[in-house]
């Protein structure tokens, strides 16, 4: 039989009520949104909602804040073996891939949409004109006329590729290699290069954003492209804007980084915190330019 010194010790945490307070940031976010559009649709002031979504959002981030403060005092403490932090890797690499069939899901829709829908609702398929709604729309993607103009009006024109979503794809995919080199600089222990690299690709993540909003009000002043402009508009802004999110939230866990390496954090044998930040946002890099190839450049 095996002695007790043959495995590794394994750290575990005393009981904590910071998951329940996760789950109830978590519930009262997923609330909150869920009245807004319930309450916008009916045409109703949506205070009520934004209230709850808010206190869900602050409550959430706390939560989070703190669980991870407590998580790197511990690794600082030298409480975690090698099973704990393979854990961690397993534990971002799952994460990771529910956030790819999270987009897989909206992709897939956009093609099943794109491909199929639009020529049924024109009268292809089995079912021929006479069993249609609308038997004399001609589809067309992007469907800037729908067939229901009155209820769903389309957009004037769809996003040039060309232009903004050119800029983001040019400032994400520099954005890849900034935080590699900074990744770069840990390996090293250059510390300079580290922070540099870092705040570089913080700022490319803040003007991303900023071109996307300067993007959101230009297709809505403009071009009448809207989330309420037909089948185009929803998939349209329900992909940039959940990608948009993800954009959010990837810089939030860099600024994070950020504070801990100007705090003297992170060496080449122990920096896997700042390497799951820089996953996610490679990750982001690669749905962005799935993005701008299927709904900005094949889409439009």
């Amino acid at each position: 039989m095996p002695s007790e010194d043959t495995y590794e010790s394994y750290y575990v945490p005393h009981n904590s009520m910071l998951p329940i307070f996760a789950s109830l940031g978590i519930f009262l976010t997923v609330y909150g949104v869920g009245n807004m559009l319930n309450e916008a649709k009916a045409g109703i002031d949506s205070s009520f909602g934004m209230l709850v979504f808010l206190t869900g959002g602050l409550l959430l981030g706390g939560t989070l804040f703190a669980w991870f403060s407590k998580v790197i005092a511990e690794n600082h403490a030298k409480m975690y073996s090698d099973q704990m932090n393979r854990s961690y890797v397993w534990g971002m690499s799952w994460f990771i891939f529910s956030e790819v069939m999270f987009f897989s899901a909206f992709f897939g829709a956009l093609f099943y949409v794109r491909m199929f829908v639009v020529d049924w609702i024109g009268g292809e398929g089995d079912r021929g004109p006479s069993g249609m709604l609308w038997p004399d729309y001609t589809p067309a993607w992007p469907m800037l006329e729908t067939p229901d103009p009155s209820r769903f009006p389309g957009p004037h024109e769809v996003m040039s590729p060309w232009g903004l979503p050119l800029i983001n794809t040019v400032l994400l995919v520099t954005s890849s290699f900034t935080v590699t080199i900074a990744h770069h600089g840990i390996k090293e222990g250059n510390r300079q290069k580290l922070n540099l690299w870092l705040a570089l690709t913080i700022a490319l993540g803040v003007v991303f954003l900023f071109v996307q909003a300067y993007e959101y009000y230009h297709a809505y002043t403009e071009l009448g492209l809207t989330l309420s402009s037909g089948i185009y508009g929803t998939t349209f802004f329900m992909l940039t804007g959940f990608h948009g999110a993800h954009v959010t939230l990837g810089t939030f866990m860099l600024a994070v980084m950020m504070g801990r390496a100007l705090k003297g954090h992170f060496d080449a044998e122990d920096c896997f915190g700042f390497e799951a930040a820089a996953w996610y946002w490679h990750f982001v890099d690669v749905v962005w330019l799935g993005l701008f190839i299927f709904v900005y450049v094949l889409g439009g």
